[in-house]
């Protein structure tokens, strides 16, 4: 694999709209340390009425927003090259002015939740702008300790979070993967190359070697990989003892927004509900490739492998364009401006991060992440990414720095639409019946089985590992890899044989360092699906309904937002449209099988 230095620039992102030049990134960091004193200066013990605390607000905002931009710059340039002694450097020296400046304006809080509540609802009052933070101040009023605890806490936040720094030195800078050997040949491995390209090989001895040699590599950094994980879930229980939680569970839900209800249903209902409809869609996989027995290490195996097509970035954006164009001509345009532009980094090279990401720092555009291997599949990846462009494009125009961000349960929901609807229009394209095979087994293969299947089952072992920590009780590489396989083992069933190999699932994502995040890929989903449904059915008044939620930003509760788009998530109801509607693509792709089998 190509270092960073190597590449094609014109496949990477541009973060001159960020920062020209380091010198001025230097700036910038100068900037917020000056506007940080200055506010300390300005307000420290001084918020004694409605307008000054109104004035602190705006002078807070501008803070968050000059300080995210260089936050995003530093960030932006570690996850493409990890291994970059400037990008390193840069990110430690970040991390130390980080936990200054809020150990510096950790008073502001702590000052605002003590002052009366009729001074705060009238700075509320006085300025709309404002409303929202006060309001959610004051719901977790209950949960804040003494200025000089959360002082503390702020001074150390550096080092409490360091977990996920860790995770991705082992992951991306540790790890050396070799090589494999199959038939005398010699392929190369590494962490990018398995995920995108291994784990779908068609040569039955290909995939399975490489997922032996990934695993086994995996195997030997286990134990510092769950230890500092052990770290990471050992804090967030400490935290929220601290701040009166009686469950790590809740503390996490309720930065979300949602009850364990709506928690446990989602994990629950999907494990049972779901579970048949996926193991009779791997049983036709079983059969369409001639194999004995389906294993963990053949789930990714797609129903049409000839049929999809290589595809260039340049084509993608047509597809794109076709695909998301009920979303609107603004829509459009952004879309168009994130290639135009140079907003997402397509290459693969060493030290990147894996997967795909969007980042969406307020006061500029979005910045998309992806490892572009020119599979038809990479379109649906282009989608939801730029689905969580369009709705920090759309948020970051309607609603302020401290209004922008909706809850993480509802984080998903916008890229996982974006997916559908591209299928939507695609299926409006063709008349062809192996083509209408391809788009339904790619929803599902793709946009269903990452987020209703991979990020379910990481929820489904990480309420085990949170549970573990609320009894009190730790856990080793040995447990994890137990309660991995066996989740694996409960949802498949005799379905499919779950090796070895599946056992360390749980060292492959960060999302486990992002607190309650797995299970809201699924969450996602349902209100998408539940949305889609509308859409095929009355058509423009629900995509206005839905642009209208994706300007809303964070000025409502998950359960607003859905409602908004009219789905009712207080209830199994959209769950079960959705497994529902998912069974219906099932035996679509098994009738077309038949079909085209006749041929």
């Amino acid at each position: 694999m190509l270092k960073r230095s190597e590449v094609p620039v014109e496949q990477t992102w541009d973060l001159t709209s960020l920062f020209e030049t380091e010198e001025k990134y230097e700036q910038q960091i100068e900037k917020s340390i000056q506007l940080a004193d200055a506010f300390v200066e300005n307000y420290k013990g001084k918020l004694n009425n409605a307008e000054i605390i109104n004035r602190a607000l705006t002078d807070y905002r501008e803070f968050r927003e000059v300080f995210g931009l260089a936050a995003a710059y530093m960030s932006l340039n570690v996850s493409t090259d990890l291994n970059d002694p400037k990008n390193q450097e840069r990110q430690g020296n970040f991390g130390v002015i980080a936990s200054n400046i809020s150990s510096l304006l950790s008073f502001f809080e702590s000052e605002l939740i003590q002052i009366d509540e009729t001074v705060l609802k009238e700075a509320a009052t006085l300025d709309s702008q404002h409303d929202h933070y006060l309001t959610e101040l004051l719901k977790d009023k209950p949960h804040y300790l003494h200025p000089e605890a959360e002082k503390a806490l702020a001074a150390a936040s550096g080092v409490l979070n360091f977990a996920p720094n860790i995770y991705n030195t082992i992951k991306l800078g540790d790890m050396d993967f070799g090589a494999f050997e199959v038939n005398g040949k010699e392929y190369p491995l590494s962490f990018v190359l398995f995920e995108n390209e291994y784990d779908y090989d068609l040569d039955h001895d290909i995939r399975r070697a490489a997922h032996k040699k990934f695993s086994e590599v995996l195997s030997k950094y286990s134990k510092s990989t769950a230890m500092n994980y052990l770290n990471h879930v050992r804090m967030e229980k400490t935290m929220a003892t601290l701040r009166g939680f009686d469950s790590v569970l809740d503390y996490l839900l309720d930065m979300q927004d949602v009850d364990r209800d709506l928690y446990n249903r989602q994990i629950d209902v999907i494990m049972e509900k779901f579970a048949p409809v996926a193991r009779k869609y791997v049983t036709l996989l079983k059969d369409i490739h001639g194999l004995d027995k389906m294993t963990f290490m053949d789930l990714k195996l797609v129903v049409d492998p000839e049929f999809e097509p290589e595809i260039t970035i340049e084509e993608s954006r047509d597809y794109l364009l076709r695909g998301l164009a009920p979303l609107g001509q603004d829509y459009l345009d952004m879309v168009n401006r994130a290639y135009d532009e140079r907003w997402v980094d397509f290459v693969q090279n060493q030290g990147k991060g894996t997967g795909a990401f969007c980042s969406s720092p307020y006061g500029t555009h979005p910045y998309i992440l992806i490892s572009w291997t020119s599979r038809m599949r990479e379109v649906f990846v282009m989608a939801h990414e730029l689905g969580h462009a369009g709705h920090f494009y759309n948020a970051h125009q309607h609603q302020n720095i401290f209004d922008s961000r909706p809850s993480m349960y509802f984080i998903e929901a916008p890229s996982t639409m974006n997916e559908l609807i591209m299928a939507t229009q695609l299926f409006k394209e063709t008349n062809d019946p192996r083509m209408e095979r391809w788009i339904n087994s790619t929803l599902i293969a793709r946009t269903y089985y990452h987020n209703f299947v991979t990020h379910l089952l990481e929820a489904h072992f990480q309420r085990k590992v949170y549970n573990l920590v609320d009894a009190g009780k730790g856990f080793t590489a040995d447990t994890l890899n137990k309660m991995m396989k066996e989740t694996y083992q409960e949802f498949w069933g005799d379905a499919v044989e779950i090796t070895d190999e599946a056992q360390y699932t749980w060292m492959r994502q960060i999302h486990y360092y992002k607190g309650l995040y797995p299970y809201t890929y699924s969450a996602g989903l349902t209100i998408a699906t539940n949305v889609r449904n509308r859409i095929v059915e009355e058509g423009q008044p629900a995509i206005d309904d839905w642009l209208e939620v994706l300007r809303a930003g964070g000025t409502k509760t998950p359960t607003e937002l859905a409602a908004m788009a009219k789905v009712d998530i207080t209830t199994d109801q959209p769950l079960l449209n959705t497994i529902d509607y998912l069974d219906h693509v099932v035996n679509e792709i098994i009738r077309l099988t038949d079909q085209l089998n006749k041929q």
